[in-house]
């Protein structure tokens, strides 16, 4: 399979970019879209009076997921390799399965958090710490570290 074929990969860097834009989206769409996407009564009302941390929290959860995003889609040969590839998509895989599965033990430090928000974070988080979990399995022994040069 070549580079670009990693199908897995090129998916779940994909999701990880569409997660991002879609919390972009929170940003301009306001406190309805904070309220519909299920993040919480004091955010979105924090978002309704020009409070700054939504804005920041979103900000900083979206530059996150465009980083997978990237790393993803090196991994996936698309664009060039980033630095500590294969360590980094495997740390990016464990948090995203571990995200999908750990809600039980989130939700009560989050309890603004609707159920829908719940259900259907996880979902998307276990989706994509799969799709990174089987790309990552058949890219890992091209992803070796690279031997270093000594002049």
């Amino acid at each position: 399979m070549s580079a670009a074929g990693n199908r897995w990969l090129l998916l779940a860097g994909a999701g990880s970019v569409l997660a991002a834009l879609l919390h972009f989206a929170c940003i301009i769409g306001g406190p309805a879209w904070y309220r519909t996407l299920g993040a919480g009564e004091g955010i979105a009302r924090m978002a309704a009076q020009g409070h700054w941390y939504p804005t920041a929290i979103t900000v900083a959860i979206s530059l996150v997921l465009i980083g997978w995003g990237l790393y993803a889609w090196s991994g996936a040969g698309l664009i060039g390799r980033l630095p500590l590839l294969r360590t980094a998509l495997l740390a990016i895989t464990a948090v995203y399965l571990l995200r999908g599965v750990a809600f039980v033990l989130l939700q009560p430090y989050f309890p603004g958090n609707s159920v829908a928000f719940w259900f259907w974070s996880s979902a998307i988080c276990l989706a994509l710490g799969l799709l990174h979990a089987v790309g990552l399995r058949q890219a890992w022994p091209r992803l070796s570290p690279r031997p270093s040069r000594r002049l």
